[in-house]
């Protein structure tokens, strides 16, 4: 089962601090000597080594000055931003609207063979129309403040949506049947959407899943996520979006993903419930 999607950040950070302590060791000089030779408060080294607190690049360059080990800052710097990016708050990535964000994806969607997408809250960008990712993003503006682009991000999103009809692509996506029924946007914003599901079911790259309400669980609905290839997974959480690199953890969402499949119906059974939560939208 998946763990803490925040696992694989903390593990690199715990990385890097442990790259550092033994910077230390090799210098003869503890942690608290280091921070006394660099002005520092004698907690800071401490945080910085058991990776309480991530150091900044400044940090690292004074570090390594002091061990003398100048030559290896550069690398550690690298490091420490890798295990930043992997846990990135979407204050952070949505500060100047939602385009730019639309627009950071287009490179690792373009080089992907296979997707797989497992969603449990609402449906797939990728699977989108205009209207549902209107009231999407338009929501997602309000609660979180940031400048209101919806217009240019609602073309973005659906610009990039056009490999699922060019390319060597194929997309494995599962959505709960819950997704059918929460109500984005009004009743002809949802209907739109559902009636898009319907036809973009019969491209030959994407195959939809269902898992209905009355599946019997072989695991519990789980957060956002998506598997990129076999290299890379993004999981979605309310404040942020964690990039997992980790082999191990990566094979824990694709066996997750493959029982989630195992649960979800497919074809007319799909269809069926599709065009039942059309209906019940009166």
């Amino acid at each position: 089962m998946p763990t803490s999607p925040s696992s694989s950040v903390q593990a690199a950070r715990k990385a890097l601090a442990d790259r550092l302590r033994d910077l230390c060791r090799d210098a003869g000089i503890n942690g608290r000597e280091l921070a006394r030779l660099a002005g520092w408060h004698p907690s800071k080294s401490s945080r910085i080594i058991n990776a309480v607190t991530p150091p900044s690049d400044e940090d690292i360059r004074t570090w390594c000055r002091l061990c003398g080990a100048d030559d290896q800052a550069a690398d550690l710097i690298a490091a420490s931003r890798s295990a930043d990016s992997m846990y990135v708050e979407w204050k952070r990535l949505q500060r100047t609207g939602l385009k730019r964000l639309q627009d950071s994806y287009v490179p690792l969607f373009e080089r992907t063979r296979v997707f797989r997408v497992y969603c449990s809250t609402v449906v797939p960008g990728l699977l989108q129309n205009h209207g549902y990712a209107t009231a999407l993003l338009s929501s997602i503006t309000r609660f979180r403040g940031t400048p209101d682009d919806v217009a240019d991000a609602v073309s973005a999103r659906l610009a990039r949506s056009h490999i699922l009809r060019e390319g060597d692509h194929r997309f494995a996506v599962i959505v709960e049947e819950s997704v059918l029924r929460y109500r984005v946007g009004d009743a002809d914003a949802m209907s739109g959407q559902l009636g898009y599901l319907l036809a973009v079911m019969s491209l030959p790259a994407v195959s939809l899943g269902v898992i209905p309400f009355s599946a019997e669980r072989d695991i519990w609905p789980l957060e956002t996520f998506s598997v990129y290839d076999n290299e890379q997974a993004q999981v979605e959480t309310l404040t942020a979006a964690v990039t997992v690199t980790a082999p191990g953890e990566i094979t824990q969402y694709l066996n997750a993903f493959q029982k989630l499949s195992g649960m979800a119906v497919y074809g007319a059974q799909a269809r069926a419930l599709i065009t039942a939560a059309i209906d019940a939208l009166g």
